[in-house]
């Protein structure tokens, strides 16, 4: 990939994303490791990490939507089957509301930009 793209990508890892386990590591150990410069992306580029967005708002390509509108849908039907597992962490009550969140996010990532 040329460094003339000038779409707003997701990572690969949309749903996991690399800046969130970070941020969690910063603030429970004080310790902030480097993103890298550049990540894979939904669309199957490399592209530089500053031009990913994990808000549907802000991405502009349309490979990358549809992934993250993949992902979110299938991480959603993830937890709530964990719910409904005998012995699981996350009661039904607990996963409803983040599958939810993620479908919402899902349906963000279906309206057209």
């Amino acid at each position: 990939m040329g460094g003339d793209d000038p779409h707003i990508h997701v990572e690969s890892k949309v749903v996991r994303g690399v800046a969130a386990v970070r941020n969690m590591m910063a603030s429970t150990f004080g310790l902030a490791g480097d993103l890298p410069s550049r990540i894979a992306t939904g669309c199957g580029l490399r592209a530089p990490y500053a031009m990913t967005s994990p808000r549907p708002e802000n991405v502009t390509c349309l490979a990358c939507r549809e992934y993250a509108r993949l992902e979110h849908l299938r991480f959603a039907d993830e937890l709530e089957r964990l719910g409904r597992m005998p012995g699981s962490t996350i009661s039904t009550a607990q996963a409803k509301p983040a599958a939810d969140r993620h479908r919402d996010l899902a349906e963000r990532f279906s309206a057209t930009k």
